[in-house]
């Protein structure tokens, strides 16, 4: 039923885009595997908000879903007008641009009947049709660079190379790989259009790459070195003592990685005190006496 997906996000079958948007960046932050190593149901739970999240925030697959036209997988019904690719190594799958037509049996049906008429068909010479394709993409795969093996719906395997800052919307030529032409004639193009999936950790602006990272109350105060996820891979930090939160460090090179002519894009890190979840009986006694002689007001001088 279409209310299976709200339910996983926790909304309601009319909430808005921004309130998907923020039960998905809630909910997978809170069961990220890198949060929770070790614990599956985490991990599964993880794994249902990604594919929620991935059929709710597109308006035409969000409207396929909500009519039955797609299920909860987003596999199409036997209703659906629309055809679907796997990719070669049996995972994922890929579907055709919605009003994408394959007109090469037409095609070859006129020209069959023009042939049988004399020497007039013999001549017809045209270009093959482009066809254009949807794929989508990790944030990471399109922030790092990456190639991807698709089965097209006539069979035919094409290798796509996913440059390195690739943007959603963003849309790749393959050129003469898309209906192959007729008396001769060079085939056509694939148009493939790329969609860049979210991801409940990294936002992207511009070629830089912006994070929020938990601190705790001593790293903050006594300075510490921590890991700190980037789009290559986990690295250490170095928390200055006395940071605040909000306060943000830059790592050079750590964004979206280098392109033509285009150096790599920068990683910034915000910093978020989090206090313990449990009430801390020892901490609480030393802040009362220490406020007592080094008390201060963070909002003095701030009031409107």
């Amino acid at each position: 039923m279409p209310e299976e997906l709200y339910a996983v996000l926790g909304v309601r079958k009319d909430a808005s885009d921004d309130d998907i948007r923020k039960a998905y960046r809630a909910l997978a932050k809170k069961h990220h595997p890198d949060l929770n190593p070790g614990d599956k149901v985490a991990e599964e739970t993880f794994k249902k908000v990604q594919g929620a999240h991935q059929i709710l925030s597109d308006a035409e697959k969000r409207r396929k879903y909500d009519a039955g036209e797609i299920d909860a997988a987003g596999n199409e019904t036997p209703r659906s007008y629309y055809r679907e690719y796997a990719s070669a190594d049996g995972g994922r799958q890929y579907r055709s641009s919605a009003g994408f037509e394959d007109l090469s049996d037409i095609f070859s049906d006129l020209f069959r009947q023009r042939g049988q008429g004399g020497p007039e068909g013999a001549n017809i010479r045209m270009r093959g049709g482009d066809v254009r394709y949807r794929m989508e993409v990790s944030f990471l795969e399109a922030a790092n660079g990456a190639r991807k093996r698709v089965t097209m719906p006539d069979g035919k395997t094409l290798d796509i190379a996913i440059p390195p800052g690739q943007r959603d919307g963003q849309v790749l030529r393959l050129r003469g790989k898309g209906n192959p032409g007729y008396g001769g004639a060079e085939a056509g193009d694939a148009y493939v259009e790329v969609q860049v999936a979210a991801h409940p950790v990294f936002e992207r602006h511009g070629n830089d790459i912006h994070i929020e990272l938990p601190v705790a109350l001593h790293e903050a105060v006594l300075g510490a070195k921590v890991r700190a996820p980037t789009p290559s891979g986990d690295v250490t930090v170095t928390i200055p003592p006395g940071s605040n939160s909000g306060d943000t460090l830059r790592l050079k090179g750590k964004g979206v990685a280098a392109g033509p002519g285009r150096a790599a894009g920068d990683e910034l890190v915000t910093l978020r005190i989090v206090l313990p979840e449990k009430p801390d009986d020892q901490l609480k006694s030393f802040l009362e006496g220490w406020a007592k002689s080094h008390g201060y007001d963070p909002r003095a001088g701030k009031e409107g």
